[in-house]
């Protein structure tokens, strides 16, 4: 379990968070939404250690986060998915995935990698390609898979239907929620498309002004004519 326990946090002097709260649980997709500027980002590089975090605490299976760098964050098993630069456009395909391995035995490489690409096959075509002539939806496949190489326990996507083309965006999203469905990881989700990404959501987290506006179940969120209507731009039936 990733728990977020009061944070505020922020860059340097500037503070963006306030006493934020979140739970993630292995096999749920928890989302993540509000207006922008809201703090979404913001919360998932905390998490990542890539801010400054004055209060609270960050902890996964009770093992304290805050206080680490980001590269022993990431070993002790949680990948961090930015919304853009997740790749190496100057590399094949391959040589991005072998960038991401670096902690991986080689003896072990070949073995994950056939395992992770059975998620994505269409990427064995590209092996050999350079990522810069691939499209945005297979570059974001690219970052899945390079991150799941490593096996994680928990996965943090920050707008990762961004750009995308409407059949990449259903794509992506029916893999993140089968990542937790099926593989039992624990997955976070910042995304644009509030309304899709709350209809295949477990539990919902609304951010506004840094602070946590509403906690509880997507499908709750989903019908909550109020915060719909006023912060995610969601016309619900009645309003």
């Amino acid at each position: 379990m990733l728990k977020v326990d009061s944070i505020s946090a922020g860059y340097g002097k500037l503070q963006i968070l306030t006493d934020v709260s979140l739970d993630a649980s292995p096999g749920e997709l928890t989302i993540v939404v509000g207006p922008n500027g809201s703090g979404k980002s913001t919360l998932l590089k905390s998490v990542a250690g890539l801010t400054n975090i004055y209060k609270g605490s960050v902890t996964m299976d009770g093992k304290t986060l805050n206080g680490h760098p980001p590269h022993v964050i990431a070993r002790s098993g949680l990948a961090y998915l930015p919304q853009t630069e997740g790749v190496f456009t100057k590399l094949s395909v391959k040589e991005n995935f072998k960038m991401a391995a670096y902690m991986i035995a080689k003896s072990e490489y070949e073995s994950r990698l056939k395992d992770t690409l059975e998620i994505f096959p269409q990427l064995k075509a590209y092996l050999d390609s350079r990522v810069v002539n691939l499209s945005g939806g297979e570059r974001q496949m690219v970052a899945m898979t390079m991150a799941l190489l490593r096996k994680p326990q928990v996965i943090m996507f920050d707008e990762p239907t961004a750009n995308l083309s409407p059949k990449y965006a259903t794509m992506v999203l029916k893999t993140i929620q089968s990542l937790g469905k099926e593989r039992g990881m624990t997955i976070v989700l910042v995304e644009q498309n509030a309304k899709r990404a709350l209809e295949i959501g477990d539990r919902a987290y609304l951010l506004v002004g840094g602070r946590n506006a509403f906690i509880g179940t997507a499908k709750e969120l989903l019908s909550h004519q109020e915060l719909a209507k006023l912060y995610l731009g969601m016309k619900v039936s009645g309003v």
